[in-house]
């Protein structure tokens, strides 16, 4: 597998976070090419407590209905757009990223789904996820 990134800003420095990458796979004799337009990863904290796993993602300028979570297994994914001012600048110094982002993780154990909670205060999205507990079952007779 090769990575290319593609620098679309004379201005900007190329990375990963914020310039397209295309990826080439072998596949016997084919190439294949993937592209991720301009996906950058907000910085993103996972801890765990006896009952949990927290994990805030620092995400400003954003609101509630802007961000999409969505949970598979024990695969969390955080997405959604930060939107740029839409008046024309000349930047002399840019630093602050927009447009899409996205953040998985990968949990060690099981959560319990319908506990899930996410709020979105002060530019921290925080996403509680209870820890699935084991279920007594009862043998009969």
């Amino acid at each position: 597998m090769v990575d290319l990134l593609v620098k679309t800003d004379a201005l900007r420095p190329v990375s990963p976070a914020s310039e397209n990458r295309l990826t080439l796979l072998v596949e016997g004799a084919h190439w294949r090419i993937l592209s991720h337009p301009c996906i950058w990863r907000p910085p993103t904290d996972v801890y765990e407590t006896d009952d949990a796993f927290i994990v805030r993602v620092e995400i400003a300028g954003m609101r509630a209905e802007d961000f999409s979570l969505s949970l598979e297994e024990r695969s969390l994914c955080v997405c959604g757009i930060r939107q740029d001012a839409p008046e024309r600048r000349a930047y002399h110094q840019m630093e602050i990223p927009f447009g899409e982002f996205s953040s998985e993780i990968e949990l060690p154990c099981p959560v319990n789904p319908d506990l899930v909670e996410a709020v979105y205060q002060d530019g921290f999205l925080r996403i509680t996820l209870p820890k699935a507990r084991p279920q007594q079952v009862k043998v009969s007779d």
